[in-house]
């Protein structure tokens, strides 16, 4: 079996992050071993469309949510329908 490209490693990450729960981009991006990767997570999680890649959960390291390619009110709507916020 082949390496994960990067966008799948984000997403197998981001898939395990728990309902009620966020994680950052930086988070995320150490998570698989990409320290550095913020920016890159942000936009594997900007083309996400994927319903089963919870991407409402990643947030900005200084707890703003950040953008979300279905609108910064439905992310927020979301996270706190799961307890989140």
């Amino acid at each position: 079996m082949g390496k994960s490209s990067f966008g799948d490693r984000v997403r197998d990450a981001v898939r395990q992050i728990p309902k009620g729960e966020t994680r950052s981009y930086g988070e995320v991006a150490r998570a698989i071993g990409y320290p550095g990767a913020a920016r890159a997570v942000g936009t594997v999680m900007k083309k996400n469309y994927d319903p089963s890649v919870p991407c409402h959960r990643v947030i900005r390291a200084d707890g703003r949510l950040g953008l979300f390619n279905r609108g910064e009110a439905r992310k927020q709507e979301i996270l706190r329908e799961e307890g989140a916020i």
